[in-house]
């Protein structure tokens, strides 16, 4: 027997694919929605990880680093102008010089929307292992849809256990 909870949370927030071409270069936004998954074995306590506790946690990095922002290859030209502006950009396959929450997504090159995935996946098993909860208890779903009919689905193989990918 398992036991899981689930948070689901939305956001709003820009992004391009100028590498696959097509209608993506442009920016343009989606009304994301995402659902994290977490799982334990057994729940001796009573809680798979402290509820409150996780939501929180998801919704305010959510909030913070992607919601009413951009988010961008770290290689993308418009990274630089956004900033200039004051615009709030998040860049995935960012190097060395990437902001503590940008280096979940250095190995990440561009923000698909699998890639959100596994992003808002590995920050849901950092906060995971930070938080009380039962042992054994790890993200196993990440679902994040772009708009209404397009989405994608994560299930980590290897877990991530917050240290550098790759």
């Amino acid at each position: 027997m398992s036991h899981a909870v689930a948070v689901r949370h939305n956001f709003e927030t820009a992004h391009r694919l100028p590498e696959i071409g097509g209608k993506c270069v442009n920016l343009h936004g989606h009304s994301w929605w995402c659902r994290i998954e977490v799982s334990a074995p057994s729940i001796p306590d009573g809680m798979v990880v402290e509820f409150g506790a996780f939501k929180k946690r998801m919704r305010t990095w959510i909030d913070d680093h992607l919601d009413h922002g951009a988010m961008l290859g770290a290689a993308d030209p418009l990274v630089a102008p956004l900033r200039e502006q004051h615009c709030k950009v998040y860049r995935f396959g960012a190097g060395s010089d990437a902001a503590a929450a940008e280096s979940l997504a250095r190995d990440l090159r561009w923000p698909t929307v699998e890639n959100v995935a596994v992003l808002l996946g590995r920050v849901a098993a950092d906060a995971v292992r930070e938080l009380p909860g039962a042992a054994g208890a790890e993200v196993v779903r990440v679902d994040v849809a772009e708009t209404h009919v397009n989405s994608a689905l994560w299930r980590p193989d290897d877990r991530y256990d917050g240290e550098e990918p790759g």
